[in-house]
């Protein structure tokens, strides 16, 4: 018998003698109705027995009437309400989450410092998206790999004309990361479809759970999946030692394919992500989730700074044109830039390299990175602006030539849909856990995916806000947490609540 597993906290059902169709009216809750639906031997709240079910019965404790539906033959009953408490819902397996991500931590352990470097493309990396494979398949979903070697699995729902719903992140690490950025993005989503396998739900929609390709390298395979990476950055080569191009082939992509992995505007429903939040907002609030209001932009360029290479002994300090010192400078009037406006913006020079790096020798060239993060695209550019005009003086003064180059990972800022939004927050509400609202100061494959769908991000807290590094961790309960949110907000949009 089919039983009425995954119903929102209340709900109305409303039955007519007719042949084939019930009647239906849902609402979340006693003050609130929603739209009315017509389904063939629907349940309120868009999930279906599977075909081999024969009958299903919906009891009201409240008054003890029951409808029951024999096939295709709906008997008249007066109208229910039926409450349903919120155990009924798929619940996270956290024991076999925690198994699942300590096997697929092996992938690329540092057996000295704990974490992993499962870097996009290297064999560690095509080896954990392989066992990631075999769960996905465990999971009773269809798995394939995209032209861009995005691994993607599959559950049809009952109404192939409905846009699909995806869940997705990341498997792979930056060097010498955690075992929890993008895993638990990635294991969430496989835990909701292994509960619905188990509990034999099939959505209206289609499920998709994605692992995409090289998210720490580039958002790779979500801009391919948006239709937005470019030829030239096939060319690129990671820390792996192998170019985008052949990493895409090591995956089981065809990068001379690369127009067959986009997906187009109206394929999703909507686009959801559980993440670590990799900050130390949530810890420091004691605050169960984090509903994501957007993630900031990302824009990089490289720094050239040429002076004159020359002897260190015998050059006098005041005929010196030294790249390094004025590199220095620059540094200093990044982190300026950034903390003299009002607002949330952060600046950072991550990278420099001193050329000819010879102890006695006066630097003559020096390349740097300057990354700007904001959700706001125009206060990205005015923080920038001011960097340039700063070093322009540098240059003066210092005898040199400064050169900014812009970098093709910048990334655009993505505001979240505030109806799934609305709906996280709902669902960790009905769950007894506690949310706010917060930005994303951290790059994910959401912001890409905003180019061609609505998207939702779901955070749990980092201990101690480390992340990309070994001491990356997030508690059990925590990540159960977050996955159960994860089923709720799936289920809620399959019922038609973006439409509400």
């Amino acid at each position: 018998m089919g039983s009425l597993t995954g119903v929102p906290a209340w709900c109305t059902v409303a039955a007519t003698r007719t042949t084939n169709f019930a009647a239906v009216v849902s609402f979340s809750s006693p003050d609130e109705i929603g739209r009315t639906a017509f389904a063939h031997s629907s349940l309120p709240w868009g999930l279906f027995a599977e075909p081999s079910e024969q009958h299903m019965k919906a009891n009201s404790r409240a008054d003890g009437m029951l409808l029951t539906i024999f096939g295709p033959v709906l008997l008249t009953v007066p109208v229910l309400a039926v409450p349903v408490a919120q155990t009924h819902i798929p619940a996270a397996d956290s024991g076999r989450v925690q198994e699942h991500l300590a096997e697929l931590a092996h992938f690329g352990a540092d057996r000295e410092e704990g974490g992993v470097s499962r870097v996009a493309f290297s064999e560690a990396d095509v080896a954990g998206r392989a066992y990631v494979r075999r769960l996905m398949e465990a999971a009773g979903l269809e798995v394939r790999i995209d032209a861009a070697g995005n691994l993607i699995g599959r559950r049809e729902g009952t109404d192939r004309k409905l846009p699909t719903i995806v869940v997705g992140s990341h498997t792979d690490s930056v060097p010498h990361g955690g075992n929890y950025d993008g895993d638990v993005g990635v294991m969430g989503g496989i835990e909701v479809a292994q509960q619905l396998r188990e509990r034999h739900l099939t959505l209206r929609h289609a499920l998709e759970v994605v692992d995409f390709t090289d998210e720490e390298g580039g958002l790779v395979g979500s801009r391919a999946m948006a239709g937005e990476l470019s030829p030239a950055t096939l060319d690129l080569v990671n820390s792996s030692g192998r170019s985008v191009r052949d990493g895409i082939r090591a995956l089981g992509g065809d990068p001379d394919a690369l127009g067959t992995a986009r997906r187009s505007p109206g394929d999703f429903a909507a686009y959801l992500e559980l993440h670590i939040e990799q900050g130390g907002t949530l810890e420091r609030t004691h605050t169960d989730i984090g509903v994501v209001e957007g993630i900031v932009g990302i824009h990089w360029w490289e720094a050239t700074i040429t002076g004159v290479a020359n002897h260190a002994g015998t050059t006098p300090m005041d005929q010196r044109q030294d790249a390094l010192l004025a590199a220095s400078e620059l540094v200093l009037a990044v982190n300026a830039a950034a903390t003299e406006l009002p607002g949330r913006q952060v600046a950072t020079v991550g990278r420099i390299r001193s050329e000819p790096g010879a102890p006695n020798v006066i630097p003559g060239r020096v390349v740097l990175s300057v990354e700007v993060r904001d959700l706001n695209a125009a206060r990205i550019e005015a923080v920038f602006e001011r960097i340039r005009a700063r070093a322009r003086e540098i240059a003066r003064v210092r005898g040199t030539r400064i050169e900014f180059r812009d970098l093709e990972a910048t990334a655009a800022p993505a505001l979240t849909d505030p109806r799934i939004q609305r709906i996280i927050g709902a669902a960790a509400h009905e769950l007894g856990l506690t949310s706010m609202a917060m930005p994303s100061g951290a790059g994910h494959d959401a912001q890409d995916i905003a180019r061609i769908a609505p998207i939702g991000m779901i955070f749990v807290p980092s201990v101690g806000g480390i992340s990309h590094s070994p001491r990356e961790y997030t508690a059990p309960a925590d990540i159960a947490n977050g996955i159960n949110v994860l089923m709720h907000t799936v289920l809620s949009i399959d019922a038609g609540k973006l439409d509400r």
